[in-house]
């Protein structure tokens, strides 16, 4: 069992350099995102910097979500729920 990380208010890992994304992933990132992270890495040139961007920004987003209590009460939802949502918002604008 590996130990979770501390939720502290305000607090954000850092993750300013391909190291401490690495980390940030290891420690706070969904099972699975450390090594994915590094198995896209290998598979593109890294002199294709708007392609190494982009994967460390979506790698940088995944932590920042698991990390927010809100985002991850989010993709908790049910199917079920999102769509009762929707459904009730959509009557909502209709009867307006």
């Amino acid at each position: 069992m590996t130990a979770q990380p501390d939720h502290r208010p305000g607090f954000t890992p850092p993750m300013g350099t391909l190291a401490e994304l690495r980390a940030a992933l290891s420690t706070w990132g969904f099972p699975g995102d450390r090594d994915t992270f590094e198995k896209e890495l290998d598979a593109i040139a890294l002199d294709d910097l708007t392609k190494v961007r982009e994967i460390t920004q979506a790698y940088r987003h995944r932590v920042l979500l698991r990390y927010d209590t809100a985002g991850m009460a989010a993709l908790a939802r049910s199917s079920d729920d999102v769509e009762d949502e929707l459904r009730r918002k959509l009557r909502e604008t209709d009867a307006r």
